[in-house]
């Protein structure tokens, strides 16, 4: 399903974000840091990406910007 390539390209960029978080987790999204709290860091990476893909898709899907919820 899908296109293996970008999947992959995706999972890797968010197993450096995952990365990137564990050296500096003042810069982590808290729903990260409660997932990696919980689940091994690939298993968290391969969420991200997965939740990544849904963000794009849609962005792509409704041809509007890009709007991130803000608390």
């Amino acid at each position: 399903m899908g296109d293996r390539y970008l999947r992959q390209l995706i999972v890797v960029g968010m197993t450096s974000r995952v990365r990137q978080v564990t050296n500096h987790p003042e810069r982590a999204d808290p729903w990260l840091t409660k997932l990696l709290q919980r689940k091994p860091a690939r298993l968290a990476a391969v969420a991200m990406a997965n939740k990544t893909a849904r963000i794009m898709w849609a962005v792509l899907t409704r041809n509007d910007p890009y709007r991130p919820h803000t608390a």
